[in-house]
């Protein structure tokens, strides 16, 4: 009886790390993803500047 009692245990430890590894991968994951998406759209935004001022040269240049 004990042993089942001790397996038990062990399953549900294992379980609750299971449990926190995917919380700490969550944890880690968010903040990342949305540091990620505001360098991408910053980027983004920078090139299109860039491209419209260098359209405006050339349009100015045509006149």
């Amino acid at each position: 009886m004990m042993n089942l009692f001790v397996l038990g245990q062990a399953q549900l430890n294992v379980g609750d790390m299971i449990f926190q590894l995917i919380m700490l991968v969550m944890l880690i994951c968010v903040p990342t993803f949305i540091i990620y998406l505001v360098v991408l759209l910053n980027k983004r935004n920078k090139r299109l500047k860039y491209i419209e001022e260098k359209l405006d040269k050339v349009l100015e240049e045509k006149k």
